[in-house]
């Protein structure tokens, strides 16, 4: 059904302006002036035609970032907590969306529940925006009639969620910055300066340095060949990233970033900080243990990790424990299988696993501290003795020359 862009003055004479539904330009006339509002029929127009049509360009679409999704989240938990029907409150707040994008996502789910379609269902077919694990989620509340509760609970686990990936990030901005800004300098150097020192030396007509006829070596070699250099790096990339989209690719990339030294660590407590924290809001919300383990498995961010998960699904198939498969994988703590243990003894998995999530957060803000910490002297003294050496060694012919003449 297309939308009409409407305007229209009510009684006391004050301008309304708005959208509206409707199968053609009459249709809005009609119910306009059913509400009391005198429309202006120059200004009643189908949405997206004419002036009014919004124009896209490819790549540089208006992306939904998760804060989006976390704000209208907590909102429409609002209005139904408040007793407002799920189409109105749907209705409302694609109005209110200032991404043109999200506000055409949320017309169209508004428009399959008004056909008939549960919210789960029609969420279901925009998997960019709203995962697996939103929407079982959606669907658990709306079985069990507690849909409010769970929106609540999802726009919190989102806020976590973004907070937890924003730390990781924020950790690894400080030292890419400086690798940049020095590979740019030695690749200046190599390329513009060194040369030059090379030039003034050979005229001189001596014998240079070991240092000084190495490093200039290098320079000449860097400046013949530096296209070359560059085009292989990005080959690199391309290949790597090209391998990391197959399953073995992957598998294997993500046990190496596993076995890294202080990196292979965060990147396992965050996984378990991920899977503890999904696997407690899914199974508090009503979802079933093994598709909470296939949707958390999904969104685990490594390989080897899912893998495990998903070997605890097929584990409990089986008959058997979840804690037994997490322990053999030898990538989740033994403090983490013990607690899963006893959560599944207890019947109170979803609260230990929330326990377990809350430690292993603050634990993911230690372990960013120290690779913080770490890194930043570590990339100074790599980069003292890399810049320094290169000018150690464009000088020490100049310091030759000093020592001879007094």
């Amino acid at each position: 059904m297309p939308v009409f862009v409407w305007e229209g003055k009510t009684a006391q004479g004050k301008t309304l302006k708005g959208e509206m539904e409707a199968l053609n330009q009459q249709a809005v006339l009609s119910r306009l002036r059913g509400q009391r509002i005198q429309p202006i029929p120059t200004r009643v127009r189908e949405k997206g035609k004419g002036l009014d049509r919004e124009i896209t360009i490819p790549g540089f679409q208006t992306k939904v970032k998760p804060h989006d999704v976390m704000i209208f989240t907590r909102q429409f938990a609002t209005m139904i907590d408040a007793g407002l029907p799920i189409v109105q409150g749907l209705d409302i707040l694609s109005q209110q969306t200032e991404n043109k994008v999200f506000r055409n996502i949320i017309k169209t789910v508004k428009q399959d529940v008004e056909g008939g379609v549960t919210l789960a269902e029609a969420l279901k077919k925009h998997p960019k925006v709203f995962d697996d694990l939103y929407v079982n989620m959606v669907s658990a509340g709306e079985a069990g009639g507690v849909l409010n509760t769970i929106l609540s609970r999802i726009a919190v686990f989102i806020e976590k969620a973004t907070k937890l990936k924003r730390k990781v990030k924020g950790a690894m901005i400080y030292p890419a910055t400086i690798i940049v800004v020095a590979v740019a300098v030695v690749t200046v150097l190599l390329i513009y300066v060194i040369p030059v020192f090379g030039e003034l030396y050979g005229s001189m007509g001596k014998a240079l340095p070991a240092p000084t006829q190495i490093t200039i070596n290098i320079s000449y070699w860097f400046r013949e060949n530096f296209f070359y250099l560059v085009a292989g790096v990005i080959a690199i990339i391309v290949a790597v990233r090209l391998w990391y989209k197959t399953e073995k690719g992957k598998l294997i990339i993500d046990g190496w970033m596993l076995r890294l030294p202080v990196v292979g660590d965060l990147i396992r407590k965050v996984a378990v900080a991920r899977f503890s924290q999904n696997m407690s809001v899914l199974l508090s919300s009503g979802v079933p243990i093994l598709d909470g383990l296939a949707i958390t498995a999904k969104t685990a961010g490594n390989k080897v990790v899912e893998q495990a998960i998903m070997k605890c699904r097929v584990s409990i198939s089986q008959g058997k424990t979840v804690a037994e498969p997490l322990e053999e994988s030898k990538i989740f703590p033994p403090m983490v299988c013990q607690m899963v243990a006893i959560g599944e003894n207890t019947g109170s998995l979803d609260t230990l696993l929330k326990k377990v999530a809350e430690f292993y957060e603050d634990e993911v803000d230690s372990a960013v501290a120290n690779l913080t910490a770490l890194m930043e002297p570590m990339i100074m003294i790599v980069l003292g003795v890399i810049i320094g050496g290169l000018v150690i060694s464009m000088y020490l012919p100049i310091f030759q020359l000093g020592s001879l003449v007094s």
